[in-house]
């Protein structure tokens, strides 16, 4: 197969997992969609190394890996942070709730490995999802290498109908508060903090960069800053190496933000420098190249240990997050909601909440109070857990396989 044969057969498989995803508003992901197809290539006509071939090795994945994750630092902003500290809490229950129920009950089931391996991809998204593939596939799990994606691309069934279905409760709860009148001062306060939110990303962003004209800020000046701080991240972790294991990927997450603060790099600054779509393309191909390796028998193997642990994980998840609701004085149905975030995150957060929003009313007014109080609790949970949190536990649970 020539390698632009095999380039086009992957994007199109791309290209219709988001047809797929955009025609059911999300309630099929695409990354199961293609999941499916790469799954049926690999057990019909698809040479093994097809992502390789496409243009994709490992150590292209790699350095997008570097990229993505100094990129995702820079849209920490800790006043957004301040503000949802509620939201934080439960989030981080949600994901306590999940770690929980799994190595107190999970590891009974389906043994130690096989729930260390499945946490991180659990709560998050790709990028913990590859970390943990990786490190399975180097400690010789071919199994478990798989197992990881798998329930990657499997959580978004649990997760897109039940947060549908707590949303429009809480939803419902929030429009019978504002037609009798509690809510009004809610809704004028959030869209005071989003216009305030606004104000403030106005600024200037490269403080440090101020007086350099911006005919010089040219997008190859954004990826060298970029890749700068994330060898910085690499650079580090092995220095500490002999004396504390800590993976690159968390210290460019932590990078990312303190760059941005120090005003060294722009928030978004892989989007501005015209790479994040070609950098999610690379990440997306290699992941679901570790898919070859899944035969129809292994497939089989994991149905079990899969459902268990998205089932015993949003167990978990209610009970913590009802918990931590309860003391935050947040209703039920939100916690539970913002603690769903780590099934899915971004962008499938503000899809299903504007969805349910869409739903329950056609007046105006009543969708700007329910957008401003649905809506960014629900955002920066999906940050928190998938974008931070995730990431954190893949590089720490790594290192026990």
């Amino acid at each position: 197969m020539s390698q632009m044969l095999a380039l086009v057969i992957l994007l199109l498989i791309l290209f219709i997992g988001d047809l797929v995803a955009v025609r059911t508003k999300a309630w099929v992901p695409s990354i199961f969609v293609c999941a499916v197809l790469f799954l049926l290539g690999y057990w019909t006509f698809f040479p093994q190394d097809i992502v390789a071939l496409a243009g994709v090795p490992p150590v292209v994945a790699t350095m997008m890996m570097y990229l993505l994750i100094t990129n995702m630092g820079t849209l920490l902003s800790l006043q957004e942070l301040k503000n949802q500290w509620k939201t934080i809490i439960i989030a981080l229950s949600g994901i306590l709730g999940i770690i929980a129920l799994l190595f107190g009950v999970g590891t009974l089931l389906f043994g130690f490995e096989t729930i260390v391996v499945a946490i991180p991809p659990l709560v998050g998204g790709v990028v913990s999802a590859l970390i943990m593939s990786e490190g399975a596939k180097e400690a010789g799990l071919a199994t478990l290498s798989v197992f990881a994606i798998v329930i990657y691309v499997m959580q978004g069934f649990a997760g897109y109908p039940i947060t549908s279905i707590v949303l429009k409760k809480e939803g419902k709860r929030l429009l019978q508060q504002y037609r009798s009148g509690q809510l009004a001062m809610t809704a004028q306060e959030g869209a005071a903090a989003e216009v305030a939110a606004a104000t403030a990303v106005a600024k200037p962003e490269l403080k440090l960069f101020k007086n350099m004209p911006e005919k010089y800020n040219t997008d190859f000046f954004k990826f060298l800053r970029l890749a700068l701080v994330a060898y910085l991240a690499y650079l580090t972790s092995t220095l500490l190496a002999p004396i504390v294991s800590i993976s690159p990927f968390v210290l460019c997450l932590l990078y990312g933000v303190i760059a941005t603060s120090a005003g060294f790099l722009e928030k978004q600054v892989l989007q501005k420098a015209n790479g994040f779509g070609f950098a999610i393309m690379a990440l997306m191909l290699f992941i679901f190249d570790g898919l070859k390796q899944a035969t129809p028998s292994m497939m089989l193997e994991i149905i079990y240990p899969l459902v268990g642990v998205i089932v015993l994980g949003v167990i978990g998840m209610y009970i913590f997050s009802f918990i931590a609701g309860k003391l935050l004085k947040v209703s039920k149905e939100m916690a539970f909601a913002v603690s769903l975030t780590a099934l899915y995150g971004f962008p499938a957060d503000y899809i299903i909440t504007n969805e349910v929003i869409k739903s329950l009313t056609e007046d105006e007014k009543e969708r700007e109070m329910l957008t401003s109080n649905m809506l960014p609790p629900m955002l920066v949970g999906g940050f928190i857990t998938v974008t931070m949190v995730s990431v954190i536990l893949a590089g720490i649970f790594v290192g026990f396989l």
